[in-house]
C-alpha cells in the first residue's frame, strides 16, 4: 500500500475515477459478509445431509458466525478508528477469505462450525470499515451521495445474492464459501491501489478488552445453553451454562459503567426513547432471525422447493425496501416514528401468519408470495423510522456508536432467537429430514415469531413518544451508519451484512 498517492481525508469527489474505485471496494466488502450469511441459510439442508448433521448443528452453523460477529463488531470499529480503517478492513477481508476456504473444505460439521466462527471474526473486522471509509474519504458535500450509491449498490447485491447462492447450492454447497476467495482477492487489490487510509485523530483511551471478553463469554454460554436445551437427553446441568452466561452479561453491564472507554456508553440508555427503540429492535429482529432461517428450510424440506426458488422466496422484502425505504423515512420525519413503528411490526406479523398456509403442495405465487410481500411491507414501514429514532435519540458525539449498539442488539437478538425458538417449537435432532415433524415445528415457530412482532409494536406504541428532530436528523442519517441498511444488506438476514458506526 506504500507508494500510492493518498488524498487527504474528505477529499474525494463523486464522479472521479478514484471515487468509483472506493465505492466498488466498500460495496464488495460489505456484500462479502452479507451474501455469505444469506446463502448459507439456503445451503443448510444440503449441508446437513452431506455432513450427517443434526438440527442443533445447523443452528450452530448459523450462530457460530453471528456469535463472534455480534461480540466483536464494536471492537472492530474501534480498531479501525485507531489503527487505520483501510488496514483493518483489508485484514478483515483476508481473514474472512481464509475462514471461507476452511468452510469450503470442511470434512465434518464441527470443522465447519469452527470455521464459521472464524468467519465472524473476519466479518467483525471488515464490516465496520465499509461505510466508515466512505464517510472519511469523501468531501462533505458529496458524502450523502456516496452513501446513497453504496446503499443502492448494496441493495442490488442483496437482490442478486439469493439467485447466485441458490444456483451454487444446487451444484455444491461448498461453492457458496469458495466463491468468496476471488472476491476477496479483488477487494484487497483495489483497496491497496485506490482506497485512502484514514484514522480518527480523537480516538483515544484503552480498548475495552474486558467488556469484549465478557460479552463474548456471556452470549456464547447463553447461546450454547439455549441450543443444547432442545437436544434430547440433556439434563438440568445445561442451565449452569445459562447461569454463567447471564452472570457474564451482568458483569459486562458493571464494567461498562466503570470503564473510561466503554464499548457501550451507559449514557446512551439514559434516554428512554433510545432504550425503547433498542427493545423494539431486539424483539423484532429475534423474529426475523428465525423466519429467515426456518422458512428457507421449510420450503425445501416440506414444500419440496429447489434451493434456488427457496432462496429467492423473500426477495420481495429486498425489493420493497429498495423502492420505498427513503419515502417511509421522509414520512417519519413529517409525522413522527411512533405510528410507523407500531404499524410496521403488525403488518409483518400478518405476513408471518400467512406463512402458516405454506404446506407440502405450496405454490410460490399463491402461498409464498403474498406472505413475503406483506412481511416485506411491514419491514419497510418499520426499518427507516427505527433507524431514525436510534440516531435521533443519541447526542452527536454518540451517533456512530449508537447505531453500532443498535446493530449489535439486532445481531444478538437473532443469535439468541435462532438458539431458543426452534427448541421451544419442538424442532431438533433430524427433524429437518422429516417433512411432517419439521412442518409441525415450523407452525409453532411462526406463531412465536408473530407474537414477538406484536410485542415490538406494543413497545413502540407505549414508549416511542418524541417526534424526530426537524433539521439535524437528515444529515446524520446520511453521514452515520445505518445498522439496517442491510436489507439492502444484512440486517434482515441473520448475521448478514449491516455495519457498525464509526
Amino acid at each position: 500500500m506504500a507508494g500510492v498517492a493518498v488524498p487527504p481525508d474528505g477529499a474525494l469527489r463523486m464522479g472521479t475515477s478514484r471515487a468509483r474505485w472506493v465505492l466498488l471496494t466498500t460495496v464488495l466488502g460489505s456484500s462479502l459478509a452479507m451474501l455469505d450469511a444469506t446463502v448459507v441459510n439456503v445451503a443448510l439442508e444440503r449441508i446437513g445431509t452431506d455432513l450427517d448433521a443434526g438440527f442443533s448443528d445447523l443452528q450452530w452453523t448459523v450462530n457460530a458466525y453471528t456469535l463472534t460477529l455480534a461480540s466483536l463488531i464494536l471492537l472492530g470499529g474501534s480498531l479501525g478508528d485507531r489503527l487505520g480503517r483501510r488496514r483493518v478492513f483489508v485484514v478483515g477481508v483476508v481473514w474472512f477469505a481464509a475462514a471461507s476456504l476452511l468452510c469450503g473444505l470442511a470434512p465434518d460439521i464441527r470443522t465447519l462450525i469452527a470455521a464459521r466462527a472464524l468467519q465472524g471474526v473476519g466479518g467483525a473486522l471488515l464490516t465496520p470499515g465499509s461505510l466508515a471509509i466512505i464517510s472519511a474519504s469523501f468531501h462533505g458535500s458529496d458524502r450523502a451521495a456516496a452513501v446513497g450509491a453504496w446503499s443502492g449498490l448494496g441493495g442490488v447485491a442483496g437482490a442478486l445474492g439469493p439467485f447466485v447462492g441458490g444456483w451454487l447450492v444446487e451444484w455444491n454447497w461448498r461453492l457458496v464459501f469458495l466463491l468468496n476467495l476471488p472476491l476477496a482477492v479483488l477487494i484487497v487489490v483495489v483497496a491497496a491501489r485506490h482506497v485512502p487510509e484514514s484514522r480518527d485523530p480523537e480516538a483515544g483511551g484503552r480498548l475495552d478488552w474486558p467488556g469484549t471478553v465478557l460479552v463474548a463469554v456471556g452470549l456464547g454460554a447463553l447461546t450454547y445453553a439455549l441450543t443444547a436445551a432442545g437436544e434430547p437427553g440433556r439434563g438440568p446441568g445445561i442451565w449452569v451454562w445459562a447461569a454463567a452466561g447471564l452472570v457474564a452479561l451482568g458483569a459486562f453491564v458493571v464494567v461498562q459503567r466503570r470503564s473510561v472507554s466503554p464499548l457501550v456508553p451507559p449514557a446512551l440508555f439514559r434516554d428512554a426513547q433510545f432504550t425503547a427503540a433498542n427493545a423494539v429492535t431486539f424483539v423484532v429482529y429475534a423474529a426475523l432471525g428465525v423466519v429467515f432461517v426456518l422458512l428457507v428450510l421449510h420450503l425445501q424440506v416440506v414444500s419440496g422447493f429447489a434451493p434456488l426458488l427457496a432462496g429467492t422466496a423473500l426477495l420481495p422484502v429486498t425489493v420493497l425496501m429498495l423502492l420505498f425505504s427513503a419515502r417511509v423515512g421522509a414520512l417519519a420525519q413529517r409525522i413522527g416514528p411512533r405510528l410507523l413503528m407500531t404499524a410496521g411490526p403488525l403488518v409483518s406479523a400478518a405476513g408471518v401468519l400467512l406463512m402458516l398456509r405454506i404446506g407440502p403442495d405450496a405454490s410460490y405465487v399463491v402461498d409464498v408470495l403474498p406472505a413475503a410481500v406483506l412481511f416485506g411491507a411491514g419491514l419497510t414501514l418499520l426499518v427507516a423510522p427505527l433507524t431514525a429514532t436510534v440516531l435521533d435519540s443519541a447526542a452527536d458525539r454518540f451517533a456512530g456508536v449508537a447505531s453500532g449498539v443498535n446493530n449489535a442488539v439486532a445481531r444478538a437478538a437473532g443469535l439468541l432467537a435462532v438458539a431458543v425458538v426452534p427448541a421451544a417449537a419442538g424442532l431438533g435432532g433430524s427433524d429437518y429430514t422429516d417433512p411432517g415433524a419439521f412442518g409441525a415445528g415450523f407452525r409453532t415457530a411462526v406463531l412465536i415469531c408473530a407474537g414477538l412482532l406484536v410485542a415490538g409494536a406494543l413497545i413502540a406504541l407505549a414508549y416511542v413518544r418524541r417526534p424526530l428532530a426537524a433539521e439535524e436528523l437528515p444529515r446524520r442519517l446520511h453521514l452515520e451508519e445505518c445498522p439496517h441498511c442491510g436489507v439492502t444488506g444484512p440486517q434482515l438476514h441473520p448475521a448478514g451484512g449491516g455495519e457498525t458506526g464509526r
